[in-house]
């Protein structure tokens, strides 16, 4: 990370949407339909498109529309910020499995650029990232890692980036 007062890249290296994402199941499309009917996350305007069958790959849009739309014309930044605060939270949770508890513990959010078309984030863990944690925790024993996301247009233009930090811990 940069020197920024938030703590957020204040570049993050832009890329393009991946065009080959994971395979999606039966039982991670069930998970993003209910995803999107969740009241809390609805209310953001942002739609999971895509999730990954083993939950290490998630994408989400966020359309720029009247739900997302602010009062200078620009995606809120709530709408940015709501679109992508679980999202880390729910992918551990399912790879790690039973036996962690996973909590938000920070988060930071960067504002590079308004935005005034559909805006895109995608999510991954390493294939390594569920187990160095798991390996990494006795019963009891916590730890904290951080994650960075960037909300790109279709172009891979960076608007925003998001800083989280989960807490985890393998319970006793």
């Amino acid at each position: 990370m940069t020197d920024s007062p938030s703590g957020v890249d204040r570049d993050p290296d832009p890329k393009p949407l991946r065009e080959d994402p994971p395979a999606e199941s039966l039982r991670t499309r069930l998970w993003r339909h209910g995803f999107n009917l969740l009241p809390a996350y609805r209310g953001t305007g942002a739609r999971v498109d895509h999730i990954g069958a083993d939950w290490r790959y998630v994408r989400v849009r966020v359309p720029f529309g009247w739900r997302t739309r602010n009062g200078v014309g620009t995606t809120f930044g709530g709408s940015l910020y709501g679109a992508v605060d679980p999202v880390y939270m729910t992918m551990l949770q399912r790879t790690l499995g039973d036996g962690f508890t996973v909590w938000d513990k920070s988060a930071a959010i960067e504002f590079i650029e308004p935005g005034r078309d559909t805006l895109y984030a995608e999510f991954e863990l390493g294939d390594d990232e569920p187990a160095a944690i798991r390996d990494g925790l006795a019963p009891g024993e916590s730890t904290d890692r951080e994650y960075l996301v960037s909300l790109v247009d279709e172009t891979g233009r960076v608007h925003a980036a998001c800083e989280k930090t989960l807490y985890v811990r393998r319970d006793r």
